[in-house]
């Protein structure tokens, strides 16, 4: 199975849970504040296009630079609040033909030539990671408020990777020297282990991989979750775990 394989998959669930949703359920509150089912799908279906835009060539950024600050959060809130209105049929249409689109111009991308995104190039494969890890994390604020099954998959090893290998950039970010870390999870079938990063760095994060995804894509904090740390990077790193770019 390869990443791509894996994105298809977990958008599959989320377009198997949406499609059981009333009308009640896709206006009703989402986990993310201030956005309603129907606008986090929105949201997702506007992220796809942008996918099948930067892999057509298109300049992502050339209705932006007159944009003054912000972050890329405050963006794709305005992104929603200007498009948000269609029923929740018409948002849902749209999602689908989006995430199909994306997911074929990425399998088809030259897998060798990084793509433009939010703060750097990325290769195509990493470019479907970070779609299957957002994918992932909304569905958590979809389904957590509608007290629908959510549970963890093995394809939480793709946001496990994404979320240590974006370490150096968050610790960068924060003003930190990035330093190596050590990470050893516990898969979701409770037997697995996954391992991340050098065996011999000074600092660690280990415990459940479905905590250790969920700090990094903000939907629970480091002292909610089961996670352990040592050395003297391992807490500032968790504090700093993410799986974006802002």
């Amino acid at each position: 199975m390869t990443v791509f394989d894996d994105l298809a998959a977990e958008q599959e669930r989320l377009e198997a849970i949406l499609g059981g949703l009333d009308e009640g359920q896709w206006m009703s509150a989402s986990g993310a504040a201030g956005w309603t089912v129907a606008d986090v799908v929105l949201h997702l279906a506007q992220s796809e296009e942008a996918v099948v835009a930067t892999v057509s060539g298109a300049d992502l950024r050339a209705g932006q630079r007159d944009r003054a600050g912000g972050t890329v959060d405050e963006l794709m809130a305005e992104l929603v609040q200007a498009q948000r209105g269609p029923a929740p049929d018409v948002v849902f249409g749209r999602w689908q033909q989006a995430r199909r689109a994306a997911l074929d111009a990425l399998r088809a991308a030259d897998p060798d030539r990084p793509l433009p995104w939010v703060a750097a190039p990325v290769k195509p494969a990493t470019l479907a990671t970070t779609r299957l890890a957002e994918h992932w994390a909304h569905g958590l604020d979809i389904t957590g408020p509608l007290r629908i099954e959510f549970r963890d998959t093995e394809r939480l090893r793709h946001v496990a990777w994404l979320a240590h290998r974006t370490l150096p950039y968050s610790m960068t970010l924060a003003g930190q020297q990035p330093a190596q870390v050590w990470c050893e999870l516990t898969a979701p079938d409770g037997a697995s282990v996954w391992q991340f990063g050098p065996p011999d760095a000074d600092s660690a994060i280990a415990g459940a991989a479905g905590d250790f995804c969920r700090v990094a894509a903000q939907r629970l904090s480091p002292a909610q979750s089961r996670l352990r740390t040592r050395g003297p990077h391992g807490a500032a790193a968790l504090r700093l775990l993410r799986t974006y770019a802002e």
